[in-house]
């Protein structure tokens, strides 16, 4: 069977202390699962692998074994490596990210985002972050950086529809170069 490259970003793991997850873990974790050359990158809850399986089946996968393993409920986003070079060059803020790459985030979501939910996002935008949707991706660009947002996870998953995940540019492409070398 052919195998595919794949990404999974896990939401919200080691943040403040919360959703403790090792990355050594999570990485022994996904190889019980049959996936093939685990990596991952940075404690955020990046994984890179291999697998025959669909992306649908992974996440679902990932999720179950992460309750069953470590007692969390973690939403898992799951993306092939092709997906995700496309998501990439889907950017809509290209000078910003060169220059700011901390300051652009992907944020993609479980389900489609809900038709307006960007549009909802500008409307709650007070720190100057710009927000622009391009097929499944939401790209936000936070002028004054991140912490002075009033953007909240919570915001983006009610507004959105569904569990919102982010990373911030430099990690998007580090993630593409890493698939590609994982290929």
């Amino acid at each position: 069977m052919t195998q595919t490259s794949f990404i999974a970003l896990l939401r919200g793991i080691n943040v403040g202390g919360h959703n403790k997850v090792p990355m050594a873990e999570l990485r022994l974790l996904c190889e019980s699962l049959g996936w093939h050359h685990v990596q991952t990158y940075i404690q955020s809850g990046n994984v890179l692998f291999q697998s025959d399986e669909t992306a649908v089946s992974l996440e679902s996968a990932l999720e179950a074994a992460i309750t069953q393993r470590f007692g969390l409920a973690i939403s898992v986003l799951v993306r092939t490596a092709a997906e995700w070079q496309a998501l990439m060059h889907g950017n809509p803020f290209p000078a910003a990210s060169a220059h700011e790459p901390n300051m652009v985030m992907l944020a993609l979501s479980k389900q489609p985002p809900a038709p307006g939910a960007a549009e909802g996002l500008r409307q709650r935008a007070t720190n100057g972050e710009h927000i622009t949707q391009v097929g499944e991706a939401l790209w936000i660009h936070y002028q004054q950086g991140v912490a002075g947002s009033k953007l909240s996870p919570a915001l983006f998953d009610r507004l959105v529809g569904s569990p919102v995940t982010a990373r911030n540019w430099r990690t998007v492409v580090t993630l593409h170069e890493l698939a590609q070398a994982n290929q």
